[in-house]
């Protein structure tokens, strides 16, 4: 029964913020309003939905529900969604909602078609405990962070593009202002990095003592202290080289493909993190 409705939800969560999705979109082309409130209560309602889904999945499993591949999409889905809606709130920056979703969108179908297969939820069970659970909670904040920051940044790619091409026009100011969008990527930066490094010292102590398969080369650790450099050097230019502008926003979106690759890709490689992420 509990999978069934879970089942159920997970589809009226889906049509619903695809419909969220198509609305920004529709608002994006045509600076229609309607479409944008439709678009943001839409968006709130499949917030809801998702909270309640983690709430129920808490009761069954007895668990935070934060460590299967599954689960950790699920989570980092939650947190984009989450994030979103209090910087539309805070700033009313519609477009970096809808980039923003954009991105939640795709993590919740990859989600969905995800494989959970029983050895790796057996395995989770045997894994809990609170260094991990603190590790993969902050990791996966982290990413949230980068996320967004790569959102703003992004943002500015395309507003620097209509500016320098004098594309004068209602879409130009909705954006955002350059200044405005380039200190966001700063400051969620900022924020992600000490997680990140956090999350990879607590990682690494819990899997030290616990894991007698522990390698220091795992693929999965590589990817994520190269995440760590890169994002630390991204700190370093704009704080001690006073870089700013398209140069710092190209590298803040090559950096984020290396989250992609590092969630994705570098998990399946890893010989001790293919229960989560």
């Amino acid at each position: 029964m509990f999978e069934v409705s879970i089942a159920k939800l997970h589809g009226i969560m889906i049509f619903i913020y695809a419909v969220s999705i198509l609305l920004y979109f529709f608002d994006f082309l045509q600076q229609n309003r309607k479409a944008n409130r439709i678009a943001f209560w839409s968006l709130t309602i499949v917030w809801i939905l998702q909270t309640i889904f983690l709430f129920l999945y808490i009761l069954e499993t007895k668990r935070f529900p934060i460590l299967t591949l599954s689960e950790g999409l699920y989570f980092y889905a939650w947190v984009l969604v989450t994030l979103s809606i209090i910087i539309n709130r805070l700033l009313r920056m519609d477009f970096t909602v809808f980039f923003t979703n954009l991105l939640g969108f795709s993590i919740m179908v990859i989600h969905t078609f995800a494989p959970l297969t029983i050895q790796s939820e057996a395995m989770a069970e045997q894994l809990v405990s609170e260094l991990l659970f603190i590790h993969i909670t902050m990791a996966i904040l982290s990413y949230g962070a980068f996320s967004l920051s790569f959102v703003f940044s992004l943002l500015y790619l395309i507003q620097y593009k209509l500016l320098k091409e004098k594309k004068w026009g209602q879409r130009l100011w909705r954006i955002g202002d350059l200044s405005q969008l380039e200190k966001m990527s700063y400051v969620l930066n900022a924020i992600g990095v000490p997680m990140l490094l956090l999350s990879l010292i607590l990682g690494l102590e819990w899997a030290s003592l616990n894991l007698t398969s522990f390698r220091w080369y795992d693929p999965k650790i590589i990817g994520s202290f190269v995440l760590l450099f890169l994002y630390s050097m991204f700190l370093y230019l704009r704080i001690r080289k006073e870089m700013y502008g398209k140069s710092l926003a190209f590298w803040n979106v090559a950096a984020f493909l290396i989250v992609l690759i590092n969630f994705f890709l570098t998990s399946s490689l890893s010989s001790f993190h293919f229960w989560y992420m």
